[in-house]
């Protein structure tokens, strides 16, 4: 493998981590295929998975937190930065693969979710049995594999020992508080949960910890940072991270399909219990009991066109958009003033507040 290359600016790094992972897939490939052609299409399509789209905004994060925290691109030991860095993909396929699956969601990033894919596979083939049970079966297993390369990534990176254990509690952590964000998110769709700290703690541990806060962390531990940048590091990712998962919360209520790569107004019919909706119950009982009620009694069913754009006008009109939009803009102040009041490194700051405008102001 490789240990050095061209300097990474924010055009170069996505297309740097989409290399990082076509190496690795390309020996796990090898051993697929000594093993079984069915081991070894379903490998086939993990890697189409992971390499079909995706803004490598994980990846981004830890290698800027590498970079703040005193990291060099010239350094030979950046290759394995990398490598540690796009691991992140990893895991993060798994947890889309198994959220869909969870969700009974039928697309992602505009294409066929992967339980979808592969029920598709198995009708195509004429097998026995229900296509849906094994569709959703190979995609709980691509997904667990997904985690497990993940942890194989980073251990076979050539991130130096010590460098290794001081990322290991992180990682750890990275991984463990994600399941819990999920489980949280699972408890809160069965339980109806409508108040706004239930959704709030969901995103914390489901979006925040595993897309900004622990990728940061993760660069910080590699360089070897002091408490303190890991401190402003984490209060800036927390912050950055929910802003993030709240945006997301508006375009899954208003996004259109070609934006998101998902259905229009997802959220609503799947019943997702988000800080957005909790805020429009909060609103409407206050305001308007029958709109609220009519948004109890339509989540998460076979919502018509016509009662999609109800809801959203309700979800508008009663002041649920209006708070959000506020909530999003006060933790991107609190989390830029958090990052410029840090010891990170100028140009590290630089391409982190544009990260964080992106990641909170964007439409897709």
């Amino acid at each position: 493998m490789t240990t050095t290359g061209p300097p990474l600016g924010a055009a170069a790094l996505p297309q740097a981590v989409d290399s990082a992972l076509r190496e690795f897939f390309t020996h796990r490939r090898a051993e697929a295929e000594a093993i079984s052609p069915a081991y070894a299409a379903a490998v086939a399509e993990l890697e189409s998975y992971v390499l079909r789209g995706g803004k490598r905004v994980r990846p981004t994060f830890a290698w800027l937190g590498w970079l703040g925290a005193g990291g060099r691109e010239d350094d030979p030991a950046a290759g394995a930065v990398l490598r540690t860095c796009a691991a992140l993909e990893l895991l993060h396929a798994s947890a889309l693969i198994h959220d869909d699956v969870i969700d009974a969601a039928p697309t992602r990033r505009g294409a066929a979710a992967a339980h979808i894919m592969f029920a598709d596979r198995h009708r195509a083939q004429c097998w026995s049995g229900d296509p849906h049970l094994y569709g959703t079966g190979a995609a709980i297993l691509i997904g667990d594999l997904a985690q497990g390369w993940a942890d194989d990534m980073i251990r076979t990176s050539g991130l130096p020992g010590p460098a290794q254990q001081r990322i290991a509690p992180v990682w750890s952590a990275l991984r463990t508080e994600v399941l819990c964000g999920q489980l949280l998110d699972l408890n809160a769709e069965a339980a109806a949960a409508e108040d706004v700290e239930t959704p709030l703690l969901v995103d914390h541990y489901k979006t925040a910890s595993y897309t900004v806060e622990r990728p940061l962390h993760i660069g910080a531990a590699i360089a070897g940072a002091d408490g303190e940048l890991i401190a402003a590091y984490r209060t800036f990712g927390l912050d950055i991270g929910i802003a993030f998962q709240l945006r997301d919360d508006l375009l899954g209520v208003f996004g259109t399909p070609q934006d998101t790569g998902k259905p229009s107004g997802g959220d609503l019919i799947q019943g997702k219990r988000t800080v957005l909706f909790a805020a429009a119950l909060r609103y409407a009982d206050e305001r308007d009991p029958a709109a609220a009620k009519f948004l109890r009694t339509r989540i998460g069913t076979d919502i018509s066109d016509r009662e999609l754009a109800r809801m959203r006008a309700i979800i508008t009109d009663v002041g649920a958009v209006a708070h959000v939009e506020r909530d999003i803009t006060a933790r991107t102040r609190r989390a830029l003033a958090a990052l410029e009041a840090s010891g990170a490194g100028a140009r590290a700051k630089e391409r982190l507040r544009a990260m964080a405008i992106s990641a909170t102001q964007r439409t897709s």
